[in-house]
């Protein structure tokens, strides 16, 4: 991440630390992030460990972490942040039942 807070190859502008937002912080401090999404910013809210996850299979998939975002709110049918979640988490689920 750049200084301004930019990614390289999204559309993810900036992050929040949990100082700023009043979270406490604990094992899994919560990030905010804007990503853009059919032309809109929107702020999603993840625990850092669903963040770096999210990163891990857009690098594995060749797209930004933005564009995986825009496929995971096409085919949802809940809240962004647990659209996010549960995509992540299946992801990894699938890969340890491969192995």
């Amino acid at each position: 991440m750049g200084a301004s807070g930019e990614h390289a190859g999204s559309s993810l502008t900036r992050e929040t630390t949990s100082s700023e937002t009043g979270e406490t912080s604990g094992a899994q401090a919560m990030r905010k992030r804007s990503v853009v999404i059919a032309g809109h910013r929107t702020s999603v809210s993840l625990e850092t460990a669903f963040w770096s996850g999210l990163k891990e299979i857009a690098e594995h998939r060749g797209i930004s972490v933005n564009r995986l975002v825009e496929t995971i709110d096409a085919a949802r049918g809940t809240n962004l942040s647990s659209a996010i979640r549960v995509f992540v988490l299946q992801c990894y689920k699938d890969e340890t039942v491969k192995d």
